[in-house]
């Protein structure tokens, strides 16, 4: 806890009669007549084990398994709040506080595209793990971006303000009811949450003290744009779209052309950036048919494997997906644009809720959707001086199959931050990044996709054992059926000659 959030902390417990040494600890009941700036606490309950029930709330909040998945949950302290840092925010908030077990320290989760969303399956793991846990659904409701549409205030919420005031007041909270504070804090969040963590090493370096970020949309301008460029691609007429049938297609080609490079025949790249795949070779002699590429399909094709480009500069402006991701490309290639990337210019860019992404210029209307972000939602800042100052680490993961978001970016980001940074040398005490053969947007795929990045980022930040090689898992029905050594960037797992191939010890990162 920082000087500011620990003497925020202080002045909370005087006001309601509590000192801030250890061990003045408040029943869970009473966090409700706590009081914290811009804050009301409007429910603080005992969940016993076992009794949580998915709250029946708009938007969707929770989501995810079903009631079964809580039913090992242990008892716990609820305790949801409203943020009103504006006149126009609405910031809900929930923070998950072990009856008893607490580990000692404080696990923040995150959100996920317009992240509208209380994340309660993640909240409940880690509990589960002894963790203090806490979520936001940044100041708004459902998964659509509309209500950034006329208010402003609520968008900064968005970009990063509800996650910056749920930690500080989630510290507090915490600090209230244990009696201490937690002495170490980690954020773990993926696609949006993987910016969101990002944003927080960026602009509030001493709220974290460990960051994972996987598959992060941190340029969130440049991708939105990006799924455009995807969505003209494959709807500049009638001719050009790809339907679903021939992905299999495009898929089995890229295996047959570049899955025995790095020596495993095993349906996955270990590195398809090494992958040298021309769409071109299934190109239809005459006509169309199942098993082959028209010659828009082709062109099609190359565009979602290329870099979306700005017209008139030839600047890249974002990169593209990668071969092996051909069976998700449903996601920005299918019979509608990524319903995020409209909504952001829609409802942020262009103010007008019947925009057609058809007319998108890639130079002008990109100029302008830069200028007006402003840093507001992007997180590519690459100094991270004063995160890195005082301890703090950052575990990023990204997979090579990701289907919307390009792992390019992830790379890209990393080495922006050793440029910046002072070379690898530099950044690798502070921050690595992760890999993942096979896998899909943030899970599953082909590849294994199943690891601990917490316990790989607890030993880094608390033990000072940085990460030389994480063991992932495919799992099948349940069962690991693949296990495989992740690497860390430039790295990759390389087979040893010998043993099983489905088995990690026969793979060594090099």
């Amino acid at each position: 806890m920082n000087d500011a959030n620990r003497r925020l902390g202080v002045l909370v417990f005087a006001a309601i009669g509590l000192t801030s040494r250890a061990g003045a600890a408040t029943p869970c009941e009473n966090l409700a007549s706590l009081r914290l700036p811009d804050t009301t606490i409007t429910n603080a309950q005992s969940v016993a084990a076992g009794a949580f029930a998915l709250p029946a709330a708009p938007g969707g909040r929770g989501g995810g398994p079903g009631q079964a998945a809580f039913k090992d949950l242990p008892a716990f302290c609820r305790v949801e709040a409203t943020l009103r840092p504006s006149s126009d925010s609405d910031i809900k908030i929930e923070v998950w506080l072990p009856a008893s077990g607490w580990n000692g320290k404080f696990e923040a989760v995150g959100n996920g595209g317009w992240s509208g969303a209380i994340n309660v399956p993640q909240l409940a793991a880690a509990v589960q793990r002894g963790y203090a846990s806490a979520s936001t659904d940044t100041g708004h409701e459902g998964g659509s971006g509309s209500f950034a549409l006329g208010h402003p205030e609520k968008l900064i919420d968005f970009g990063y303000r509800a996650v910056h005031e749920m930690t500080v007041k989630a510290k507090t909270i915490i600090a209230a009811y244990f009696g201490d504070s937690p002495a170490r804090s980690y954020w773990n969040g993926c696609s949006s949450g993987g910016k969101q963590g990002l944003k927080e090493a960026q602009k509030f370096p001493a709220d974290y003290d460990g960051i994972i970020a996987g598959a992060p949309a941190n340029y969130w301008t440049h991708l939105t744009a990006h799924s455009i460029w995807v969505a003209q691609a494959v709807h500049r007429d009638e001719t050009s779209f790809i339907p679903q049938s021939k992905y299999g297609v495009i898929k089995a080609a890229v295996l047959e052309a570049c899955d025995s490079r790095d020596a495993v025949k095993d349906g996955v790249l270990e590195n398809p950036a090494q992958c040298k795949f021309d769409p071109g070779i299934l190109q239809c002699k005459a006509g169309d048919a199942p098993t082959c590429l028209t010659s828009a399909q082709v062109d099609a094709a190359r565009k979602i494997y290329g870099p979306a480009t700005n017209p008139r500069t030839k600047q890249i402006i974002y990169p593209g997906l990668m071969p092996g991701s051909e069976m998700g490309w449903g996601g920005l290639a299918g019979p509608q644009p990524l319903s995020i990337a409209v909504d952001h210019f829609k409802y942020v860019v262009f103010h007008d809720a019947g925009w057609d992404y058809r007319k998108f210029n890639f130079d002008s209307d990109l100029a302008l959707t830069d200028k007006i972000d402003d840093g507001l939602i992007n997180a590519t800042d690459p100094n991270l001086k004063a995160f890195f100052g005082h301890g703090g680490r950052i575990l990023q993961y990204h997979g090579w199959n990701d289907q919307l978001i390009s792992p390019m970016n992830s790379i890209n980001y990393y080495k922006s931050v050793q440029d910046a940074m002072g070379g690898a040398a530099e950044v690798n005490a502070n921050y690595r990044l992760f890999m993942m053969p096979g896998m899909t947007h943030c899970a599953g795929g082909d590849g294994p996709s199943s690891f601990d990045p917490l316990t790989a980022l607890e030993q880094w930040v608390e033990l000072g054992k940085a990460p030389e090689q994480i063991t992932a898992s495919h799992m099948t029905n349940g069962k690991a059926d693949r296990t495989r050594p992740l690497c860390p960037y430039p790295q990759v797992a390389t087979y040893k000659g010998s043993g099983s191939t489905d088995e990690a010890a026969s793979f060594v990162c090099r």
